[in-house]
Parts: structure tokens; C-alpha cells; sequence
């Protein structure tokens, strides 16, 4: 009697191999897409809908984690409903969507709020988060690394929203912040605590040590001003001749050729007699948002950049394309130059270079650009 032909599995069940099979390159994949889809998404760090929306994810993550620490291994899937059967198979790629979802959302939060070198390290930071949880030394600590990783994201958020309902930012509104982050953590190990007494050693080692360690590096990183000033960001900034106020708008007049599309104004200044200087930035805050930031020249010297003068510029927050602002200067000397917006305790918000270059008066014509 010949054997009975095993059926071909069907579409679904190769899907379901395929998964198993490649399960930490799922994960992954998810991890990433999560980067993508908030990279396209994330709006304004104000708004209810985003704020909303990463407490939400933050929700969900929390819950994923927890159940995973009271229940670390699968159950059998007899018995088992068709949703836990689900949740059981899938869990780690929807915490790892999650979790990629909320760090591109704070990694992008914090590319924006400052220098190019502040931010591109913060963001290699969040990158290499991503990267080294794929080795297997960091899945060896398993639910740990990931306890850390929701520390992460749960300060981010409240070093996002805590200066937004503050309305300003400063040292006491970030150690609000980190007091704010938390208390959730703290509310979660004294629920596990009642829940599952016999845990605590794994409860100490696996979620309160790896939080202790993340808030650490935050206060550290903030002491060493490493963390961006958020939620303020810099959209534009440029050198320009003049800048004029009208009632509505700011008129720009440069010179810059049109070939040199990467500049912004007259990053190359041609400073005939009696110039001025012209620095003109727009800079994003909440509604309600109401500070003052600082216009800080440098020079390039022999021994490096020496600060000239600092210029205070009150902001108030609401508009979408920013707040604009500008200054100028009249007292100047070939070279090499560099403005920098910061806040009133030294962090910068962004900068621009430029190169300035003696002339003697000749004609010229100006292009104007409105902002």
C-alpha cells in the first residue's frame, strides 16, 4: 500500500514557517519599520494626536513587557484561544514595532532640536541601539535590554511633553521631567511586587537596574549638555544684506548665485563699506511656549572660534512655520564665521557658517526672498 501524499502546506502555513524560521529577522524588520512609518508620520511634538499617540504606545509596550516578565515562557497552545495563540507568536515583532516606532519619533524630536554633530551622535545612539540588539550578547539580556529600552522612550516622552506644558525650558523643568518619567516605573515594580513577591530579585535585576542606569545616563548626558534642547528646533537660518519687517512678512536680500542651492543666503558675504551683518532664523515652539534664546558670533582665530557678541531674542511659541526672528552686526573682520542659536543656559539650538570677504564698493543687485 503506497503512503499517503503529505498535502503541499498552504499559503498561510508557509507564511507561519517562514516566520519561525526567521523570527529575529522579522523582529527586526519590524523594528525598522516602525523607523520608516514614524519617519513619514510624526508631526508636531505638541500636538494632542502625537502625544497621544506614543502615551498609547507606551501603554502597549509597558503591558507586552510585564506580561513577558510574569509569563517569560510561551504556554502550550492547546487550549489556548485563536487571539492568545496569536499574541504568543507575534508579540516579540509587535514590541519590536513599538518600541522602533518610539525611538524614531525621539530620535527625529531630537535631530531636530540641535547641531548637526549633537544630534547625528544622539541619532548614531538610537541606531546603534537598534543594531546591537541583533548580537547575541544583547539577547542574552533579553528582557532587561528591553526594560531599558522602554526607559529610554518612557524619559524621552516626558522630556518632550513636561517642558511643553510648562511652557519653557531650564534645569528645573527637565528634572520635573525625569521625576515625571519616573513614576510610572516606580508604579509598575510596586504592582509586580504585590503580584508576584517571589520575583523580586528578577523584578531588581531586570526592570529597576536597567531603568536606574538609563535615567543615570540622561541627568549625566544633560550635565554634559549631550541632550538636544527639546521641543525648541531651528527649521531655517540664513545670512543675508538686510532683513526687513513688513507687516505680515520679512523681506531677505541676498546675493548668493542661484547655483548655490545648499546655502542659506549669503553664506559667502561680499561686505562692502558700511554692510551689515544680517542673521535671520526661524525658530519652532509650542503654543503657549514663551522664552528667550541667544544669538552668539564667533571668529575664527588663530587658536580657535572666540565668541564676539551674544544677543537675547525673546520667543513665544504657536506659529507653525516658527517664530522668526533676527540680528545683525556692523563691527566686523574678514574670515571665517559661525552664529549660533542657544538658550539662555548655553545649548545650542543650531547654527550656520559663513565666510565673510572684504570688497570695495561697486554695484549690486540684491534678490529678495519673503519669509
Amino acid at each position: 500500500m503506497e503512503p499517503l501524499a503529505v498535502p503541499p502546506p498552504g499559503a498561510l502555513q508557509r507564511l507561519r514557517l517562514l516566520h519561525a524560521k526567521h523570527e529575529g529577522r522579522v523582529a527586526a524588520l519590524f523594528f525598522a519599520g516602525g523607523f520608516v512609518f514614524d519617519a513619514l508620520a510624526v508631526g508636531r511634538p505638541d500636538s494632542w494626536h502625537m502625544v497621544v499617540q506614543q502615551a498609547l504606545y507606551l501603554a502597549i509596550v509597558t503591558a507586552v513587557l510585564t506580561q513577558m516578565f510574569l509569563r517569560p515562557a510561551d504556554p502550550a497552545p492547546e487550549g489556548q484561544s485563536a487571539v492568545k495563540r496569536w499574541y504568543y507568536r507575534y508579540r516579540l515583532a509587535i514590541l519590536s514595532f513599538f518600541l522602533g516606532t518610539l525611538l524614531n519619533v525621539y530620535t527625529l524630536f531630537f535631530f531636530k532640536s540641535a547641531s548637526l554633530m549633537v544630534s547625528f551622535a544622539f541619532m548614531l545612539g538610537m541606531m546603534a541601539l537598534l543594531v546591537l540588539n541583533e548580537f547575541g550578547a544583547f539577547q542574552r539580556l533579553g528582557l532587561a535590554f528591553k526594560f531599558a529600552l522602554l526607559s529610554l522612550c518612557g524619559l524621552s516622552f516626558c522630556a518632550v511633553v513636561v517642558p511643553v506644558a510648562f511652557g519653557r525650558i531650564g534645569v528645573d523643568v527637565f528634572l520635573a521631567s525625569m521625576a515625571v518619567g519616573c513614576a510610572p516605573m516606580i508604579a509598575l515594580a510596586w504592582w509586580i511586587r504585590r503580584a508576584s513577591p517571589q520575583r523580586e530579585p528578577e523584578l531588581r535585576r531586570q526592570v529597576l537596574l536597567p531603568f536606574a542606569a538609563v535615567l543615570l545616563a540622561f541627568l549625566t548626558a544633560y550635565l554634559f549638555r549631550v541632550i538636544p534642547p527639546v521641543p525648541l528646533s531651528i527649521p531655517f537660518i540664513g545670512i543675508y544684506h538686510g532683513v526687513e519687517r513688513t507687516k505680515n512678512d520679512f523681506r531677505l536680500s541676498h546675493e548668493r548665485p542661484a547655483w548655490r542651492l545648499w546655502q542659506n543666503g549669503d553664506q559667502w558675504f561680499r561686505a562692502q563699506p558700511g554692510d551689515r551683518v544680517f542673521v535671520f532664523f526661524r525658530v519652532f515652539s509650542p503654543t503657549s511656549f514663551a522664552d528667550e534664546v541667544r544669538l552668539r558670533w564667533f571668529h575664527r582665530e588663530e587658536r580657535g572660534w572666540a565668541a564676539q557678541d551674544a544677543i537675547p531674542i525673546r520667543i513665544t511659541g504657536g506659529r507653525a512655520a516658527g517664530f522668526r526672528g533676527y540680528g545683525f552686526k556692523s563691527n566686523y573682520s574678514p574670515g571665517e564665521w559661525k552664529v549660533q542659536v542657544e538658550t539662555t543656559d548655553g545649548r545650542e539650538i543650531g547654527r550656520i557658517y559663513f565666510t565673510l570677504e572684504a570688497v570695495p564698493a561697486s554695484p549690486r543687485r540684491f534678490t529678495v526672498d519673503i519669509q
